[in-house]
């Protein structure tokens, strides 16, 4: 069975990238796999990426434009749906706005597109700040219309994944939801962690040079730094920040405030590096844990497990900003291999969601509302809500 796939917010194509990988073939020789038919994102460089690596023979199937501005009823028919909706808004790093600010609303996007395509399963990917924006009103109303979505509605299992618990060489923990169509007979199940304790965790330095990244490979051009920057990184040992009490006091940093923990930091070798993100100016690149540098692109994109042979598209602030955006294809591998052995009827590892029972309660509050009104109207929707939320 191929799933036909769209995606919006789609960065670089990370998440499509990571879900291409997975081939599953049930007891009956029946191949699932996922293929892309559409992907957006604003940015032009972006896309640009994505054609180049994901949809090199069909590049009009990416567009790049305002999602506000998309036209999804000239979208073509899907099977499956992703949509890393934007971040800014739910991070904890920042003013999180929630709904109040300008990128929050924007997951409506995907909630329309689950109601014109109606998808047999869709994966919705955030930041952990998405809990508690909004004191944890906004995460529980997104839930609510993932859960009404389309025809049918979707029957939703949330969850917080770890990617250093499974095998990723840094602290990446976001929220993804994956959502299965109420009429499918089928429940998925989150992947049980292939490393769940730091002994097994993986650090940068095998992750780095493991096969060592070849000198020419693309986006791995080198910063240029002060003298004094050099300097101070020298006296800064790995995993440790500019705020180390062993920097000279000449070379010390003069700021006033928050002194926040990833400014000027080295990552440690033996670790999963701290979490990649787009900002690159005042002290934030990531730094090397043997070498007094910034880690260029292609270290960062390795870290996120893209492969040497993805090139980014762009100028060099530009890239920066994809890495540290993109979904890690690790990641999205794994949940996807698991929704496709979810489908297929093969069993695997899982274990239970951090909301469960919490989340689940308050939305079967939605569906008895939900029903009481469909009652009151004479509609019978008893099909619609057979999925009880994991």
């Amino acid at each position: 069975m191929i799933f036909r796939k769209g995606e919006l917010f789609c960065g670089p194509g990370g998440l499509s990238l990571g879900a291409s990988m997975p081939r599953v073939i049930n007891e009956q020789g029946e191949e699932f796999i996922v293929k892309h038919e559409w992907a957006n994102d604003i940015d032009e460089s972006t896309c640009e990426t994505f054609r180049l690596n994901i949809a090199p023979d069909n590049p009009d199937s990416v567009i790049a434009g305002d999602v506000r501005e998309l036209d999804i009823e000239t979208l073509s028919p899907i099977d499956a749906f992703s949509f890393g909706f934007p971040c800014n808004d739910f991070s904890n790093v920042g003013e999180k706005k929630g709904f109040k600010g300008e990128y929050g609303p924007l997951y409506t996007y995907g909630v329309k597109v689950l109601n014109k395509f109606n998808p047999l399963w869709f994966l919705a990917e955030n930041v952990g700040g998405l809990e508690s924006a909004n004191d944890g009103e906004a995460f529980l109303q997104i839930l609510k219309d993932l859960q009404n979505a389309g025809d049918y509605g979707y029957t939703l299992t949330p969850h917080l994944y770890k990617f250093e618990e499974y095998g990723l060489p840094q602290a990446r923990h976001r929220i993804i939801i994956v959502g299965i169509r109420n009429d499918q007979n089928v429940s998925f199940k989150i992947p049980k962690p292939t490393h769940p304790s730091p002994t097994m965790w993986k650090g940068t330095r095998e992750a780095l040079e493991n096969p060592p990244i070849p000198m020419d490979a693309p986006n791995h051009e080198f910063t240029r730094h002060q003298g004094k920057v050099v300097e101070m990184l020298s006296h800064i040992p790995p995993g440790e920040n500019a705020w180390y009490e062993g920097i000279p006091e000449h070379l010390r940093l003069n700021v006033k405030g928050a002194r926040l923990s990833n400014i000027y930091k080295r990552i440690h070798p033996d670790y999963p590096s701290y979490t990649v993100t787009g900002s690159g100016g005042g002290g934030t690149h990531m730094y090397h844990y043997d070498e007094p540098r910034a880690l260029t692109s292609r270290e960062r994109a390795r870290l996120q497990t893209f492969p040497d042979d993805f090139v980014f598209v762009g100028g060099k602030e530009s890239v920066r900003k994809q890495v540290g955006m993109a979904v890690p294809p690790l990641g999205a591998q794994v949940i996807v291999e698991a929704v496709l052995k979810t489908f297929a009827g093969i069993p695997y590892d899982s274990i239970d969601s951090k909301w469960k029972g919490i989340v689940e309660n308050v939305l079967e509050k939605n569906i008895k509302k939900r029903k009481e009104k469909a009652q009151g109207k004479q509609l019978t929707l008893d099909k619609e809500f057979q999925g009880v939320t994991e």
